[in-house]
């Protein structure tokens, strides 16, 4: 999330460590009620401690996998509890929602006149708006915003300025432009496009935007004697501290109740071999390009935007899927938890395809909720070796051009005299540039890139640290890593074995 957002990142996590702690300790579910005083014990901004708490509450009923309620609906913060307390608790829909209540009613996208303006006598933004819009009063430029088209050629001509581009953040965020507003002016998403990439709600200022979380059924799951294991995607270096790597991590998840843990760069090894070959087979005998499959979020909006090219997204599984999959050949009746930084990948897990692959989905910003709650010192944690090994290819898939470059790297190996051109593209409105381009011709023959964040994963919604530290860290455990490419892994013969 981002870090500028301190006190809202703050609430967001006590209310992950409060449900934490509730599922670990199964205590009478009705302390929930308390839980929005305990957290607010004073007010922090707004006008009203009583909406503060209240927003909380929503919070946690949504940390514990409940839905969201309107302002005009009554009932206690545990009110259908029976629901969350069921052991196979998939997510309903919608996963990203509004707390209306929360909601500011931010302006749709202006452009504002604002006192800056100096009335200059050239009058530049008159001169260059292409409909009329803008008209000299009192000596002052004022925009007529039913004529507006929000162009933003006066913006870019005030000598001065003076004119502002306003515009509601976390629609300014979503790739997909699917929030709009409602009559009260409050921000609500359309469904039909939403991608559940969660750009909106880590750009929301008043944290008005939350997801649902599966912490309490995974905890619940934990405590029962059923084994389950962590699959984490190689974006996690970084997300905890330097203290928290590769040598580290087997024993912080032991500390929280799981069997054990296993790199998601296993199944980003497995899916660059199965995209290598794909693209060498199909591409362009069959495809005038392929393009890579493993962010959910690029790959809705792409079949969904440009249905003409669906069989040009690759048909590999994701990474997650391979190793969950890889997990429960090699460990029967377990149950498996992929923590990672995407809101999207709990969107992927919901469907019937992946429902036995991936039991629950946890976010990096989720599991620091579960070390809070075991108060678990980080510092403090015992050296062990995993026992899979990864390459350096399938560690990159974190960053922004580095799944394309695995599968570049596997392709030479395997055809040396193919030569294959890439491109790649962060987040969804690059992204759609890119596939709007590709239907000109300019990308025949490519392998295309896309990714729905920001530098790729390190810069997912339910990250923690700093997307450039993450970077660096993921590059060192590159330069480190036995393997390097992602054709020799161990567990290629498996492959036709987990599709």
């Amino acid at each position: 999330m981002l870090e500028q957002y301190e006190l809202l990142i703050k609430i967001r996590r006590r209310v992950f460590e409060e449900v934490a702690k509730l599922a670990y300790d199964e205590e009478d579910y009705h302390r929930l009620a308390e839980l929005p005083y305990e957290i607010l014990q004073e007010s922090v901004g707004r006008s009203s401690i009583f909406l503060e708490r209240a927003i909380v509450r929503e919070r946690l009923r949504l940390a514990i996998g409940l839905p969201v309620r309107k302002a005009n609906e009554q009932g206690a913060v545990f009110q259908g509890i029976e629901e969350a307390l069921k052991d196979e608790k998939f997510y309903e829909p919608p996963l990203i929602n509004v707390i209306d209540f929360a909601c500011n009613g931010c302006p749709e996208e202006s452009y504002y006149v604002t006192d800056v303006c100096q009335g200059c006598l050239a009058n530049p933004c008159k001169n260059v708006c292409p409909k009329g819009a803008i008209r000299i009063v009192n000596g002052r430029s004022v925009i007529d915003q039913s004529l507006c088209i929000h162009c933003g050629k006066c913006h870019n001509v005030c000598p001065y300025g003076a004119i502002i581009h306003r515009e509601r953040p976390c629609a300014k965020a979503c790739g997909m432009h699917a929030i709009h507003s409602d009559e009260n002016g409050k921000a609500v998403i359309d469904y039909d496009k939403c991608v559940s990439c969660g750009m909106c709600m880590v750009n929301c200022p008043f944290g008005a935007i939350a997801d649902k979380s599966q912490i309490f059924q995974l905890i619940r799951a934990i405590k029962s004697e059923t084994d389950v294991y962590a699959i984490i995607a190689p974006a996690f270096l970084g997300q905890f501290g330097p203290k928290v790597n590769l040598k580290t991590i087997d024993d912080a998840f032991k500390k929280l109740g799981f069997k054990g843990v296993f790199e998601v760069s296993i199944g980003a090894d497995l899916c660059t071999i199965e995209e290598a070959n794909d693209y060498l087979t199909n591409v362009p005998s069959k495809l005038k390009f392929m393009a890579t499959s493993c962010c959910p979020a690029w790959s809705v909006m792409a079949k969904t935007e440009f249905p003409e090219f669906k069989e040009n997204i690759s048909m590999a599984l994701t990474p997650m899927v391979y190793t969950a999959r890889l997990v429960k050949k090699t460990h029967p009746n377990s149950k498996v938890v992929f923590v990672g930084p995407c809101s999207a990948k709990k969107l992927e897990a919901s469907r019937k395809s992946v429902r036995s692959d991936v039991d629950f989905v946890l976010t990096f910003e989720e599991l620091s909720g579960m070390f809070a709650a075991k108060k678990i010192e980080l510092n403090k944690l015992q050296e062990t070796e995993l026992k899979n090994i990864t390459s350096a290819d399938g560690r990159g898939f974190a960053v922004m051009g580095g799944v394309a470059q695995a599968v570049v790297n596997s392709a030479a190996k395997i055809a040396p005299d193919r030569e294959i051109k890439v491109f790649a593209a962060q987040g969804l409105d690059n992204c759609r540039k890119m596939l709007k381009e590709a239907q000109q011709g300019k990308y025949d023959g490519y392998l295309l890139e896309g990714m729905a964040c920001p530098m790729g994963c390190v810069s997912g919604a339910g990250t923690i640290a700093s997307p450039n530290r993450a970077k660096a860290l993921i590059g060192v455990s590159q330069r480190e890593a036995k393997l390097k490419q992602s054709v020799e892994t161990e567990y290629k013969d498996m492959l036709e074995s987990l599709d």
